[in-house]
């Protein structure tokens, strides 16, 4: 077994459960491992203004992967260690296309979060992930800021074929994943980045500039999304809620989040 120096960890349905909320046994585990001068990082299709109040419960600082991949940043010092926004171009274009097919559509930068007008998924984001939308004209945006990430929202028919005519549309100019939060079972976050990118990619960048090997980082996580992050680390913790495809590459399967999976990985692993 490696010697692990940094623990990654995705978020919802990982750290976070139905009740979008850490357990008290998951957050004694972190706290224990951190102790013992393990370096921990959250892995996560959010963006940072959302992972906040998170980063503050627990106490983390450091670097931290958010947007699927495309950012690793240090939200305590404001420094970006890698960053691959969404090309112009393309951007422009998906703006016109919703437009016309009425499809909704998020925008992200690395601190604000915009829309061009509010649905459901704003009130969602508000009582869940802590953050509100402006409201705004997103070509001002696209124009004048870097894009990490744009989100598709589904949880009706009407929303899964918007977002399969924009997948297909965009299948060359975008990389596409899937993520799921167990407090929204009925709602799919579909990430939009930039080619590329992945929470693999992400953890070599932080790793190289953390100066950790990644034979010596442990990652836990439950979706798809976290395929490419099982693979860049020396070894994969997977959730027991975790998607049947990332259980089948994890050199280990824990526990459901409902049950502190991840503090029960952290005890055999880590503490």
């Amino acid at each position: 077994m490696p010697d692990f120096q940094l623990a990654v960890i995705d978020v919802d349905g990982t750290l976070i459960n139905k009740q979008g909320k850490i357990s008290a046994a998951d957050k004694e585990a972190i706290g224990k491992a951190r102790d013992k001068g393990i370096l921990v990082a959250l892995s996560t299709g959010r963006v940072v203004p959302a992972c906040t109040y998170l980063l503050e419960e627990l106490g983390l600082d450091g670097f931290h992967i958010f947007c699927d991949g495309a950012l690793v940043y240090n939200p305590a010092t404001a420094q970006t260690c890698y960053s691959q926004p969404l090309c112009q171009g393309p951007l422009l274009s998906a703006i016109e296309f919703v437009r016309e097919h009425n499809i909704y559509l998020e925008l992200y930068t690395i601190l604000d979060y915009y829309v061009e007008y509010e649905n459901w998924s704003a009130k969602m984001h508000r009582e869940f992930f802590r953050i509100s939308p402006t409201v705004t004209d997103f070509k001002k945006v696209a124009l004048t800021q870097d894009v990490q990430k744009i989100e598709l929202m589904v949880h009706d028919q009407t929303e899964r074929r918007g977002a399969e005519l924009f997948m297909s549309h965009f299948e060359d100019d975008f990389h596409f994943s899937i993520a799921r939060a167990p407090a929204y079972p009925e709602v799919e976050f579909v990430n939009i980045v930039s080619p590329g990118i992945s929470k693999g990619r992400a953890l070599e960048k932080m790793a190289a500039q953390m100066g950790i090997s990644l034979r010596n980082v442990i990652a836990f996580g439950d979706g798809s999304n976290d395929l490419p992050l099982f693979r860049a680390a020396g070894f994969g913790v997977a959730m027991g809620n975790a998607r049947a495809e990332l259980k089948e590459i994890a050199d280990y399967v824990t526990l459901d989040v409902e049950e502190s999976g991840l503090a029960a990985a952290f005890n055999k692993f880590l503490i």
